[in-house]
């Protein structure tokens, strides 16, 4: 899920960076809708973030939304990066490094290659519609891929 949003994000227009932080965070907000949203807090948006005091004042004054589409996650400004934010936790490209690509035993570049072209086959309208995402672009290829990325990472 993650690399597939970060691959439509990044189609979209977003940056790479953004677009890693926007594909974690949705991959983390949809698992945490499957399992009813336990672990993510109190409801509250404003993040932790380990910066000095009056860089974190300028960070909460960036605090907002994001629309992909009709989909939107909070944002926020960090050093003139946006990245996402759920549950007090801020995604960074960073995390998705940490989280993602490791998974790929050194092959993430050509799963990221193969979900740019998934997501370049179809045309702006799907991939701004959360609904035909995940029904047109994600659920028809969810395990197939899984299965064929898990593979290339073992052969690594």
């Amino acid at each position: 899920m993650a690399t597939l949003q970060a691959a439509r994000a990044k189609v979209l227009g977003m940056k790479v960076a953004q677009a890693k932080s926007w594909g974690l965070n949705r991959a983390i907000f949809y698992a945490a809708a499957k399992r009813g949203f336990k672990g993510l807090g109190d409801g509250k948006v404003m993040p932790k973030v380990d910066l000095p005091a009056k860089k974190k004042k300028e960070v909460e004054k960036t605090l907002g939304t994001h629309y992909l589409g009709d989909e939107y996650a909070y944002k926020l400004e960090i050093d003139g990066k946006t990245l996402f934010t759920i549950g007090y936790e801020v995604q960074t490209d960073k995390d998705f490094g940490r989280k993602i690509e490791a998974r790929f035993g050194g092959r993430f570049k050509d799963a990221w290659q193969e979900a740019l072209k998934i997501c370049r086959e179809y045309d702006e309208e799907v991939l701004r519609s959360q609904r035909d995402f995940y029904g047109k672009v994600y659920k028809p290829r969810r395990d197939e891929l899984a299965e064929k990325w898990t593979r290339a990472s073992q052969e690594g």
